[in-house]
């Protein structure tokens, strides 16, 4: 049985204090009027940055902070991303 390396702790710890700010601070805040968009939250200060995609969110967030680490998510969904797709057989 492997155990959890340090990395992948922090990163747990990441996610669910980036989840928990969101939640209890951002959510209520940002769903009616920014839905769609992305937030990049450095969870220790609560600071929160968006932008159109997920790139320009975190740019602005890494010109600010640029020592932070960042809970990347898309505002009014449960991930910031989605995998998977559709195909369509063609004869």
């Amino acid at each position: 049985m492997s155990s959890l390396s340090e990395t992948d702790m922090a990163t747990d710890t990441l996610v669910e204090r980036g989840q928990r700010v969101y939640e209890e601070q951002l959510r209520a805040t940002l769903e009616p009027s920014h839905s769609g968009c992305y937030v990049a939250i450095e969870p220790t200060t609560g600071r929160y940055f968006l932008g159109d995609t997920g790139t320009a969110a975190l740019v602005t967030a890494r010109a600010a902070l640029p020592e932070a680490r960042f809970y990347l998510m898309r505002v009014g969904q449960q991930a910031a991303h989605t995998v998977g797709g559709h195909a369509t057989r063609v004869r």
